[in-house]
């Protein structure tokens, strides 16, 4: 079973930069592994047929839908007292050491640090506090995760991946801020990143990774706790 890891992107289309489709692109392109699509405002046609948009720019597989119902999919987060669905292969949950975990594969712990998307939710953990709480399940880091030292402060403290919304969703440059926040995350573990190529009418990706390294994306492998490098 893998579960997510590296940098994962929470949707929030009100804050978006962008048409969402097109700022999710970016941000896989410049290093989200997995993306979470919340929007759980819209009505179950509208957000089916998101869903299906943004398969088509998220590596197979790497699609988490927010909530019980993973939308034709395989992925889904849950709520505190959301129930798990029967049948679904990969089933997260919020989590703040209380919540049953039982047909769990991964949480999320928040907030590490003070959110702007959230004023006044907390107190905030920090990472040294979010891996005190012992998650008996890998881990996402979540919550004002908007800087390269953040990241690789989550990463050091044993997080599988860091949860990021704000900082992605309202960022000019989607690719490069995903870029900057899975290289930080990365550079906790000395593992290879990519390097931003520009030239006047396009932008390519260079990876500089050391020999044995598993470069800056990806996902942990439960069954034999590797983590495991690349788009998937």
């Amino acid at each position: 079973m893998v579960t997510p890891g590296g940098l994962v992107v929470l949707t929030d289309r009100r804050s978006a930069s962008g048409p969402l489709v097109e700022v999710v692109r970016q941000a896989v392109r410049g290093g989200a592994a997995w993306v979470v699509l919340r929007e759980k405002d819209l009505g179950y046609a509208d957000r089916a047929a998101l869903a299906t948009e943004l398969r088509s720019v998220v590596p197979a597989g790497r699609l988490i839908i927010a909530g019980p119902d993973p939308l034709g999919g395989g992925a889904v987060h849950l709520a505190g007292t959301d129930p798990v669905p029967p049948g679904v292969p990969l089933v997260g949950r919020s989590w703040h050491g209380v919540e049953n975990l039982s047909g769990v594969d991964y949480v999320t712990v928040s907030p590490v640090y003070p959110t702007t998307s959230k004023p006044g939710y907390g107190p905030a953990l920090g990472a040294t506090g979010a891996a005190e709480m012992r998650a008996p399940v890998p881990w996402l880091a979540l919550g004002g995760v908007d800087s390269p030292e953040r990241a690789a402060e989550c990463a050091a403290a044993g997080a599988a991946g860091i949860a990021v919304m704000g900082a992605v969703m309202r960022s000019t440059d989607p690719e490069w801020t995903a870029h900057e926040l899975a290289s930080g995350f990365s550079s906790a573990g000395s593992h290879g990143c990519l390097d931003r190529v520009e030239t006047a009418t396009t932008t390519s990706w260079s990876r500089a990774t050391p020999a044995g390294s598993l470069g800056c994306l990806g996902g942990v492998e439960t069954a034999t706790t590797t983590s495991r490098g690349g788009l998937l």
